[in-house]
């Protein structure tokens, strides 16, 4: 069972999804959801574990969850391209498994490394989604999470820089920017689109927030190409 907490729209969290029921807000009629009419019966989530969002029970924590992966979030803009793409119209928000859906931060925009202020807490990108088989399942699409992931439209993961109370409709606030860094969509494009730049990996693996699972898969390519990590 999900439940949500449905806030204000522009730069902010739209919704905020537990993958345990708490109690956090009522569960809502369809249409009310869609008119983004919440009725919280407590308008705060914690980040109290820098592993994982207070609440949220990932269902094998092998490979979801951890220090990189505590909350993940994504675009709302996203839905209406499923929407289309799939035939369907009975998406709700948390269809993808997210923790917060938001809006106006597309990948092609956010950055591994950057840092917003979200209610009390600080949070940092890490890295883009790369779905496991339970996607399908909740999608009740075998072949879902490879659409998925070749789209590109993949969200992104954050890592709890500073503990604090996160409540409905608080902004994303950019606290920290790396021009430098790589987009959301760029390292997608760069692990799926561009095996042979190597130069590429090279660079996306001096970033330093970037999550593990990443890491490890841009390495193994420069290491199969005998070219030292470093």
């Amino acid at each position: 069972m999900r439940y949500r907490i449905l806030g204000k729209t522009g730069l902010s969290v739209s919704e905020i999804g537990l993958g345990t029921s708490k109690g956090l807000v009522e569960r809502l009629p369809r249409e009310e959801g869609e008119r983004l009419v919440a009725r919280a019966l407590d308008l705060g989530v914690n980040f109290i574990d820098p592993a994982r969002l207070d609440g949220d029970g990932e269902a094998d924590r092998s490979v979801h969850g951890g220090v990189h992966k505590a909350a993940y979030a994504y675009p709302r803009e996203h839905y209406g391209d499923w929407s289309r793409e799939l035939g369907r119209s009975d998406f709700t928000f948390g269809q993808f498994g997210e923790n917060f859906t938001v809006e106006g931060m597309l990948e092609d925009e956010i950055r591994i490394g950057d840092v917003f202020r979200v209610g009390a807490a600080r949070v940092e990108v890490t890295q883009p989604r790369m779905p496991c088989y339970k996607l399908g399942i909740r999608m009740g699409m075998e072949r879902f999470p490879k659409l998925f992931m070749a789209s590109g439209r993949s969200g992104f993961y954050l890592k709890v820089v500073e503990e604090g109370e996160v409540g409905a409709g608080d902004r994303f606030e950019p606290v920290g920017h790396k021009p430098e860094g790589i987009t959301v969509r760029a390292l997608w494009h760069l692990a799926y689109r561009e095996r042979d730049n190597l130069e590429g990996a090279k660079a996306a693996l001096r970033l330093t927030s970037l999550g593990p699972e990443w890491r490890q898969l841009l390495a193994n390519r420069l290491i199969k190409a005998g070219i030292p990590v470093e």
